[in-house]
């Protein structure tokens, strides 16, 4: 069962209540280079990126974000941080604030902000992280997911004595369990939309693993709304790895699904070759399509009656070719990503 969280609306996204779980990315071109930024955000919106979030350190950033903004289709997101003044600015021309009252300053800046989101209507995320929690919280608790809590909360009641209520949360750390265990006190404590992830990371494959089991823990128990993987990588690989951790616990279905065999002495077509280029070639399709790459008959056809297309890895060139559950032909070892990708573009272009 999903946690019930109010319903916040990021420019033509909706998150929180019973939305589907938005993927969010985060750009890594300079902000004041337009046309890198919205390259990147062109290319992240093929791949599945559902919101965008552009830092806007300083107020020729915030000022760029009016351009970026008039050439991308997603949601814009600024991030801005201490000076008030940025957030003024930025909030002209994206679809949500992520700021920390916090570090903003005095009550009338806290209050200038608000003032703007509301002309605007826009929401505001309130991003706690570990790394940064206030010193009396940091002295009354240590690094601890209660000190974690205990600042969100401190900064939504803030923005709550403003009477702003459409506020979104995060609760990110750099380590899985306190992220886990602050999200959940946060959970049971208010009801706002959730944004989850696990900070920092790290590269890559480290990066993945942290993140599919912080998020994966959390998702399974009801609790997120959106997510962002945070890799020291490619943002494309942050939207790939938020694809798989949601399609894996049947939270989106969207999209070509690869269902391979890890291969072994028994297997008889390169499997982890085809894979790759099977994954590559339809990373862009949007349509629900499930395909299994097998390398021999143990659990091949199993595999194969189940998905929409299936291969099996036969001697010689008696490679079966399924579909819908049944054999339809016999596929030669140099022609099954070719044949694969024939049936994908049939089935996309029936619809």
């Amino acid at each position: 069962m999903r946690r019930k969280s109010r319903e916040v609306k990021i420019g033509n996204v909706k998150i929180g209540g019973n939305n589907p779980i938005a993927i969010q990315s985060m750009t890594t071109t300079d902000t004041t280079n337009i046309n890198a930024t919205v390259k990147q955000i062109l290319e992240l919106e093929e791949i599945g990126c559902d919101i965008i979030r552009v830092s806007a350190p300083t107020m020729e950033a915030a000022k760029s974000l009016k351009e970026i903004k008039a050439n991308i289709n997603l949601p814009l997101i600024a991030d801005i941080h201490f000076d008030y003044r940025i957030a003024l600015e930025a909030a002209k021309y994206v679809d949500k604030l992520r700021i920390n009252p916090g570090n903003i300053g005095k009550e009338d800046r806290v209050k200038a902000v608000v003032d703007a989101a509301k002309e605007y209507g826009l929401p505001m995320r309130i991003g706690v992280n570990l790394g940064s929690l206030e010193r009396d919280l940091f002295e009354k608790y240590g690094y601890s997911a209660e000190g974690m809590a205990e600042s969100a909360l401190r900064h939504v009641k803030i923005l709550e004595n403003l009477d702003f209520y459409d506020i979104v949360v995060s609760l990110k750390a750099s380590d899985v369990p306190r992220m886990v265990q602050a999200y959940r006190i946060f959970a049971q404590k208010k009801d706002y939309p959730l944004h989850l992830g696990v900070t920092e990371a790290g590269s890559k494959v480290p990066g993945a693993v942290k993140s599919s089991m912080g998020m994966g823990i959390l998702l399974s128990e009801g609790i997120g709304d959106t997510i962002r993987v945070s890799l020291s990588e490619e943002p494309k690989e942050e939207v790939r790895v938020a694809k798989l951790i949601l399609r894996s616990l049947g939270l989106r279905n969207d999209g070509v699904e690869v269902t391979s065999c890890p291969t072994c002495a028994r297997t008889h077509v390169d499997v982890i070759k085809m894979v790759e280029e099977l994954e590559q070639k339809t990373e862009k399709i949007k349509k629900p399509i499930h395909v299994a790459v097998m390398g021999c008959a143990v659990n091949g056809p199993g595999e194969s009656k189940k998905v929409d297309l299936g291969i099996v890895g036969g001697a010689g060139n008696t490679n079966l070719l399924y579909k819908d559950g049944k054999i339809i032909g016999k596929v030669e070892k140099e022609k099954i990503v070719e044949t694969l990708m024939k049936e994908i573009d049939r089935m996309v272009n029936s619809s």
